[in-house]
């Protein structure tokens, strides 16, 4: 079973990037244009063994507005909107596939949002065929969509399930009713209890659970209330991410009233207890937030060292193409990450001109490239073989991370990591902390570069 000193972890509560990239979206900038772009989309395309793709496609819509979310959204009912964000979205496809290798495979696919099924089930079918004619998918490709069981049909996951998707993600946050209404997402326990059936009838290979902690009302006992409801509908997944009160950020959150929320301590004691139940039930703790059966291949993926992370959080895909399409989307291929434009109007302005919708973006250097393959082999293995990057990067670790090394003696001396002549060991308890550790060897916060105003990291 997994336990951790509570008393420890205080003191590392701190803002810090999540390192879903690195360099983080921060350090992207203006100055990189589409046509810096296309420039590294040709560059990769070209030579032998070439990556498969990974394909996301943002589709930003909701009906109504969830006060604690942080992700690129909009309110809408009106289905003219949509329909015309969809022609958009397609034309997007056709320009970018245009200089991408006809015979190169996507291996993985992903729809975010948003909502994804604020789409009908024809619309749904539609842009999925599109799709499916415009990149050549690979018949085991992990296809996977984002769901919210508030106003979904059985239609809705025929339409997801007949046209190739096989996971399954929803969001239930919390069943607890007073936690729910205070988070404007009035979401009945029956209604998650119908979709889940739905999703086992119709053989979607596996589905994931979001919840999140921190939220207004939650206790230690409510908690572990919805976590014992979870494990009686045993997702293959679940993911339990700390909720981020950002209002300077999302003005919507300041509908939140910040005196209903949890203190830290309440909040440290359900994330001790949330990983205690979830692992004395035999979930596997993948890191930061991720839960995963034993056989699951996200879970198989953690052992056997393979797991990778990116803008989806971890993934089994290591080393692919980001393709990333829709507003607000970003893209990682080769040396580069690109982001679209965030709005509606700047997106289909450049679209109309005939231009890919590139807003900003930025391309590694080779201290980029170093430092991303420490961090993201961190965050993923929780360990780091010393020597193996100063064969692969041509370094004296010890120099060029001397500054990193040092800090981690605190760590060493709280039993959260184990270095060595040769390793950084990442103990259980660290694994907690690992946005923490990582931070240690990101170049931009050493040199004092990063001033963003993170969220916390527990």
């Amino acid at each position: 079973m997994f336990e951790f000193d509570l008393e420890k972890f205080k003191k590392y509560d701190k803002p810090g990037p999540r390192y879903t990239s690195y360099p983080t979206a921060p350090q992207f900038n203006e100055s990189f244009t589409a046509n810096d772009f296309l420039d590294e989309v040709i560059r990769t395309n070209y030579g032998k063994d070439l990556p498969d793709l990974s394909l996301y496609y943002h589709l930003p819509y909701c009906d109504t507005l969830c006060y604690f979310c942080g992700c690129n959204m909009i309110i809408t009912r009106n289905r003219g909107r949509v329909q015309e964000y969809i022609k958009y979205l397609k034309k997007e496809i056709d320009l970018t596939r245009a200089y991408i290798l006809k015979d190169r495979q996507a291996s993985q696919l992903h729809w975010g949002g948003g909502t994804p099924t604020h789409l009908n089930p024809d619309e749904i079918a539609d842009l999925t065929s599109f799709i499916q004619k415009s990149f050549n998918i690979r018949e085991d490709s992990e296809n996977s969509c984002e769901i919210d069981p508030r106003g979904l049909t059985k239609e809705h996951l025929e339409a997801l399930r007949n046209n190739g998707f096989n996971r399954i993600s929803m969001g239930v946050q919390d069943f607890n009713e007073k936690v729910q209404n205070a988070v404007n997402r009035i979401q009945p326990e029956s209604i998650t209890r119908q979709t889940i059936e739905w999703v086992r009838e119709l053989k979607f290979h596996s589905f994931n659970l979001d919840l999140m902690y921190g939220l207004p009302f939650q206790t230690v006992d409510t908690f572990s209330v919805t976590l014992d409801k979870v494990l009686e509908l045993s997702p293959d997944r679940i993911a339990v991410f700390n909720y981020a009160y950002v209002p300077w950020v999302k003005r919507h959150m300041a509908l939140i009233h910040e005196e209903d929320l949890p203190s830290p301590d309440i909040k440290l004691n359900i994330l001790k207890m949330t990983i205690e139940k979830l692992t004395s039930a035999g979930y596997v703790f993948i890191g930061m937030d991720h839960f995963a059966k034993p056989d699951d291949e996200l879970a198989v993926a953690y052992r056997e060292k393979k797991l990778y992370r990116n803008f989806q959080g971890y993934s089994t895909h290591a080393g692919s193409d980001l393709y990333a399409m829709g507003i607000t989307a970003i893209s990682q291929i080769g040396r580069i990450y690109s982001q679209n434009y965030k709005t509606e109007k700047e997106y289909c302005q450049a679209l109309d001109s005939e231009k890919i919708p590139i807003a900003k973006g930025y391309r590694m250097n080779d201290d980029d490239v170093l430092r991303k393959y420490v961090i993201m082999r961190l965050m993923c293995d929780f360990e780091l073989d010393m020597s193996a990057i100063e064969n692969k990067f041509s370094i004296k670790f010890t120099d060029y991370f001397g500054w990193g090394l040092n800090n981690l003696k605190q760590f060493e001396a709280d039993n959260l990591v184990e270095v060595t002549s040769n390793k950084i060991i990442v103990k259980d308890m660290g694994k907690l902390l690992i946005r923490n550790i990582a931070m240690n060897f990101d170049g931009y916060i050493e040199r004092k570069e990063d001033t963003t105003k993170y969220s916390k990291t527990l």
